[in-house]
């Protein structure tokens, strides 16, 4: 893809992102997930693609409603004394085919494992090179941008896979555009009327990609993104603050761009908190957050490129923390897993094997559910708030004492047979 990320020159600010454990993306991505759906469970065929509709284009012609999207499952709320299931979502940060070709592979994946993902979609990977000065940036002249653009063939490849994605039932969101960073005009320093600009613009190169490339007789993406684009993961996990303000008002439902432990997760500013986590470091005494970024940081520094002959280990390392901290919660809180990633072969592919690996041990397991942070969102909404805020104060790891029935029950379980409390054994 054009677009190639210059990392020699935010070494500073790498640093500063894996002290804090932020994960700085630097990548492309996408994303699917779900062994199941929320709601339920996926052998019992809940999900039924959507009913065939007249294709309305929209605008140029760059997107265009088709119906309500295939393969979203109708949540359920938990029946009382009913155990949660375990939610695990893979999300890939700045989403665009290139010649790796790792969308379409994880797709693959995603589909050989019932799971569906989150892609959050870079807005100037839609937009070709000579056509730049159409981005205003905040902060920054016209045609600025720290991941580049995109040519006519990684356009192409990209709108083909963020359509195929969609209508196998994952979430296209947003990353946004130019991947500010730091203190020179990054995105931590933009206000909220700048935010909303930004995601204004995000949308708007998905909406006129035809427009701006020429490709007038392509197929349109599947689906009406005012309407799609309901949450995104900001750059370097930075300008959360305002960038949620301005995505409550604009009718957004989560935000992906904090740092968290493995809790269940509660609202602010209106919106759903899913951020990343933080999971054991295999070898450490320290925990590390759920992305590949910041493991490789903490494995081989700012370099891409580190020792071959530690890569192996390295992404051994990173799946068995991820792998530590879903069974944390399977076997504890059943708190979501939410897990970052770029599509990237950074230190040889390692992280990308190791996802691939998670995902092939977790999302075909009983009771577990590989899910886009959309299907997550609409599971959450539809539970009852006094049922959410008894799991909420579950602790990391933490699983309820006397059982799932008891802890979600109506009324109390009744006290095991030779116990106090226990009904009288009858004569």
């Amino acid at each position: 893809m054009a677009a190639t990320h210059r990392i020699a020159k935010r070494t500073a600010i790498a640093a500063v992102c894996a002290a804090s454990l932020a994960g700085c993306a630097l990548g492309q991505s996408g994303t699917r997930s779900g062994a199941g759906t929320p709601g339920s469970a996926p052998e019992k065929g809940k999900a039924a693609p959507a009913p065939k509709t007249a294709v309305r284009l929209i605008g140029d012609g760059s997107t265009a409603y088709t119906g309500a999207q295939p393969h979203l499952p109708r949540p359920e709320r938990l029946k009382p004394g009913q155990k949660p299931p375990q939610f695990v979502v893979f999300s890939w940060d700045g989403a665009g085919e290139d010649s790796q070709k790792l969308f379409s592979h994880f797709r693959e994946v995603s589909k050989a494992n019932n799971a569906t993902m989150t892609y959050f979609l870079s807005g100037v990977y839609l937009l070709p090179e000579e056509k730049q000065d159409l981005y205003r940036p905040p902060q920054h002249s016209p045609g600025r941008s720290e991941i580049g653009f995109n040519d006519e063939q990684g356009i192409a490849d990209t709108v083909k896979q963020v359509r195929l994605a969609w209508q196998e039932g994952n979430e296209i969101g947003t990353h946004f555009n130019g991947h500010f960073c730091g203190p020179d005009g990054g995105v931590g320093q933009w206000s909220v009327e700048e935010w909303k600009d930004e995601i204004s613009q995000a949308k708007q190169f998905v909406k006129t990609w035809k427009t701006n490339t020429g490709a007038k007789n392509a197929a349109p993406l599947p689906f009406d993104y005012d309407k799609e684009l309901i949450g995104g993961r900001t750059p370097c996990l930075e300008g959360q603050k305002n960038f949620t303000k301005a995505a409550s008002q604009l009718g957004f439902r989560y935000d992906s761009s904090g740092v968290n432990n493995q809790v269940w997760p509660q609202k602010k500013q209106g919106l759903w908190d899913l951020s990343m986590q933080l999971v054991p470091f295999p070898g450490h005494s320290f925990e590390q957050l759920t992305m590949d970024y910041n493991f490789m940081v903490n494995q081989s520094g700012t370099s891409t490129q580190g020792d071959p002959d530690k890569r192996e280990y390295w992404g051994d390392q990173m799946r068995d923390g991820l792998l530590q901290g879903f069974r944390r919660a399977y076997d504890g809180n059943r708190a979501p897993l939410v897990i970052g990633n770029h599509f990237e072969s950074w230190n040889g592919g390692t992280y990308m094997r190791a996802v691939e690996e998670v995902v092939e041990d977790v999302c075909t397991k009983q009771d577990v559910r590989c899910v886009s942070f959309r299907q997550l969102a609409d599971w959450l909404d539809a539970q009852d708030p006094k049922t959410l805020k008894k799991l909420r104060s579950l602790e990391v790891g933490e699983a309820p004492k006397k059982g799932w029935a008891s802890y979600l029950s109506a009324d109390p379980a009744p006290a095991p047979k030779g116990v106090p409390g226990a009904p009288a054994a009858r004569q």
